[in-house]
Protein backbone atom coordinates (compact mmCIF):
# COMPACT_ATOMS: atom_id res chain seq x y z
CA UNK A 1 0.00 0.00 0.00
CA UNK A 2 1.27 3.46 -0.83
CA UNK A 3 0.34 6.55 1.13
CA UNK A 4 1.16 10.23 0.91
CA UNK A 5 3.61 9.72 3.77
CA UNK A 6 5.22 6.70 2.08
CA UNK A 7 5.87 8.87 -0.96
CA UNK A 8 7.46 11.54 1.23
CA UNK A 9 9.62 8.91 2.97
CA UNK A 10 10.83 7.63 -0.42
CA UNK A 11 11.61 11.18 -1.58
CA UNK A 12 8.95 11.18 -4.31
CA UNK A 13 7.24 14.24 -2.80
CA UNK A 14 8.95 17.32 -1.38
CA UNK A 15 9.03 17.84 2.37
CA UNK A 16 10.92 19.74 5.03
CA UNK A 17 12.49 16.59 6.45
CA UNK A 18 14.16 16.99 9.84
CA UNK A 19 15.08 13.39 10.66
CA UNK A 20 15.30 9.97 9.03
CA UNK A 21 16.71 6.61 10.07
CA UNK A 22 16.01 2.99 9.17
CA UNK A 23 12.73 2.94 11.16
CA UNK A 24 11.19 6.42 11.14
CA UNK A 25 11.09 9.70 9.24
CA UNK A 26 10.14 13.12 10.60
CA UNK A 27 9.14 16.20 8.63
CA UNK A 28 7.38 19.50 9.24
CA UNK A 29 3.60 19.57 8.86
CA UNK A 30 2.51 21.66 5.84
CA UNK A 31 -0.40 23.08 7.85
CA UNK A 32 1.16 23.68 11.30
CA UNK A 33 -0.98 24.09 14.41
CA UNK A 34 1.88 25.74 16.35
CA UNK A 35 5.35 27.20 15.70
CA UNK A 36 6.76 23.65 15.91
CA UNK A 37 4.64 20.96 14.27
CA UNK A 38 6.55 17.89 13.14
CA UNK A 39 5.12 14.56 11.99
CA UNK A 40 7.00 11.43 13.05
CA UNK A 41 6.12 8.54 10.77
CA UNK A 42 7.22 4.90 10.61
CA UNK A 43 8.96 4.07 7.34
CA UNK A 44 6.82 0.92 7.24
CA UNK A 45 3.20 1.60 6.31
CA UNK A 46 1.04 0.83 9.34
CA UNK A 47 -2.48 2.23 8.84
CA UNK A 48 -3.38 2.97 12.49
CA UNK A 49 -2.01 2.46 15.99
CA UNK A 50 -4.49 -0.44 16.24
CA UNK A 51 -2.48 -2.17 13.51
CA UNK A 52 0.76 -2.25 15.52
CA UNK A 53 1.99 -5.74 16.33
CA UNK A 54 4.45 -7.08 18.89
CA UNK A 55 7.07 -7.01 16.13
CA UNK A 56 6.62 -3.22 15.89
CA UNK A 57 7.69 -2.61 19.49
CA UNK A 58 11.12 -1.20 18.55
CA UNK A 59 9.56 1.05 15.92
CA UNK A 60 6.95 2.41 18.35
CA UNK A 61 9.61 3.13 20.94
CA UNK A 62 11.80 4.80 18.34
CA UNK A 63 8.96 7.19 17.47
CA UNK A 64 8.85 8.34 21.10
CA UNK A 65 12.61 8.73 21.41
CA UNK A 66 12.80 10.65 18.12
CA UNK A 67 10.05 12.97 19.41
CA UNK A 68 12.11 13.64 22.54
CA UNK A 69 15.24 14.28 20.47
CA UNK A 70 13.45 16.64 18.06
CA UNK A 71 11.81 18.56 20.94
CA UNK A 72 15.28 19.27 22.27
CA UNK A 73 16.63 20.18 18.83
CA UNK A 74 13.70 22.56 18.26
CA UNK A 75 14.17 24.23 21.66
CA UNK A 76 10.73 23.29 23.03
CA UNK A 77 11.67 20.57 25.53
CA UNK A 78 12.14 22.87 28.52
CA UNK A 79 8.76 24.64 28.23
CA UNK A 80 6.92 21.51 27.12
CA UNK A 81 5.21 20.07 24.09
CA UNK A 82 2.44 17.73 23.08
CA UNK A 83 2.54 14.37 21.30
CA UNK A 84 -0.63 13.33 19.50
CA UNK A 85 -1.53 10.12 17.70
CA UNK A 86 -5.00 10.14 16.17
CA UNK A 87 -6.66 6.79 15.50
CA UNK A 88 -9.41 6.24 12.95
CA UNK A 89 -12.41 8.42 12.15
CA UNK A 90 -13.57 9.38 15.65
CA UNK A 91 -9.98 10.01 16.69
CA UNK A 92 -9.52 12.50 13.86
CA UNK A 93 -7.10 10.46 11.74
CA UNK A 94 -6.95 11.84 8.20
CA UNK A 95 -4.09 9.87 6.63
CA UNK A 96 -4.09 6.14 7.26
CA UNK A 97 -0.37 5.80 7.83
CA UNK A 98 0.43 5.88 11.54
CA UNK A 99 1.99 9.20 12.55
CA UNK A 100 2.71 11.16 15.68
CA UNK A 101 2.39 14.94 15.87
CA UNK A 102 5.08 16.77 17.86
CA UNK A 103 3.58 20.18 18.63
CA UNK A 104 4.97 23.05 20.68
CA UNK A 105 6.50 26.49 20.76
CA UNK A 106 3.52 28.17 22.44
CA UNK A 107 0.96 27.38 25.16
CA UNK A 108 -1.34 24.74 23.67
CA UNK A 109 -4.41 25.01 25.88
CA UNK A 110 -6.68 22.11 26.79
CA UNK A 111 -6.27 18.77 25.07
CA UNK A 112 -9.86 18.51 23.94
CA UNK A 113 -12.97 20.58 24.30
CA UNK A 114 -15.26 19.30 27.05
CA UNK A 115 -18.85 18.66 26.08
Amino acid sequence: MTTLFARIIRGELPSDMVYQDELVTAFRDINPAAPVHILIVPNKVIPTIDDLTDEDQLLAGRMMLVAKKLARMEGIAEDGYRLIINCKKHGGQEIYHLHMHLIGGRPLGPMILRW
